[in-house]
């Protein structure tokens, strides 16, 4: 019997995820951001003057990836690079005061595509759904030298199996 993929909790997740990736585009186009861009914003709220290395590791991203966007956005007047004081090779990267200003624009349309994609959730839903992807996110994170169906054929995985943790073993 072949693999009804359509009916899989891993398709809805990859289906939902599209959603919301278009979803965020919308509402951060709205204030002159593409999708992930402003993660960049907001790691540099929090830890301002960090390397390109730092950044990309910080956001899951390769290098390439970060350079691109800090060209992007440092063209838009929102950051600014300025080479280490201790080591010549780096560079670091500083949120502009525009910069800092949008941080409040982008959690806005977070809370706003939030509100959007929970609506009809309960608190109570809410809480368990985020307890849920956690573990889906922490399951898929693992290393695939440690899942020992890795070499097996996906198909003849027991999909109904529970997973080695829990989701009442996942932080709340």
């Amino acid at each position: 019997m072949a693999f009804n993929h359509k009916k899989s909790v891993t398709f809805r997740l990859a289906q939902a995820s599209k959603a919301h990736r278009a979803r965020s585009g919308t509402h951060l186009a709205r204030i002159g951001l593409h999708p992930g861009q402003e993660a960049v914003l907001k790691v540099l709220g929090e830890t301002d003057g960090l390397t390109m290395s730092q950044l990309a590791l910080a956001l899951g991203v390769q290098p390439p990836t970060v350079t691109k966007m800090i060209t992007r956005l440092s063209t838009q007047g929102l950051l600014r690079r300025e080479m280490s004081a201790t080591d010549g090779r780096l560079a670091k990267v500083f949120l502009t005061e525009v910069g800092k200003e949008r941080i409040a624009a982008v959690d806005k349309a977070w809370k706003r595509l939030e509100r959007e994609a929970l609506a009809g959730l309960d608190d109570k839903d809410r809480k368990k759904l985020r307890k849920l992807l956690r573990l889906v996110e922490r399951n898929l994170s693992a290393s695939a030298d440690s899942d020992p169906e890795i070499d097996g054929d996906p198909e003849d995985a027991d999909t109904d199996a529970p997973a080695v943790r829990t989701a009442e073993t996942v932080d709340a």
